[in-house]
């Protein structure tokens, strides 16, 4: 992954209908200064979908499930990808509910720092 121009790393949070997880991910991080971030859902009935322009934006795609990686993959085959973490974050908790926000932290904070550390090292 090439450092980005800004000095900010893009991140795309993905899950299937935009409406807790990636929101929620999008909201505990957006005023991250090492990070910009969007999110999207997968789901043709997602608040907002996943789009070629979210994914040729994004230096990290940082999915929920499984099943979302695979779907961005298929979709999007022809492009060049960004790298894609699976979170393994289950859809069990509403838009900002406490339990939801601790595992997403959980499972993105680690996440976050390898991408950064990987940036750093390249000239």
């Amino acid at each position: 992954m090439s450092k980005p121009s800004s000095g900010r790393l893009n991140v795309l949070f993905v899950c299937a209908l935009n409406q807790w997880r990636s929101p929620t991910a999008e909201h505990l991080y957006r005023n991250d200064p090492r990070l910009s971030v969007r999110s999207a859902g997968i789901r043709t009935s997602a608040k907002r979908r996943v789009s070629e322009a979210d994914l040729t934006w994004a230096h990290a795609v940082l999915v929920m499930e499984r099943e979302q990686k695979h779907w961005i993959e298929e979709r999007f085959e022809a492009l060049d990808l960004p790298p894609i973490i699976n979170l393994e974050v289950t859809d069990a908790y509403e838009y900002m509910d406490p339990r939801l926000q601790d595992a997403l932290r959980k499972s993105i904070d680690p996440e976050i720092d390898v991408l950064l550390a990987g940036i750093d090292e390249k000239p």
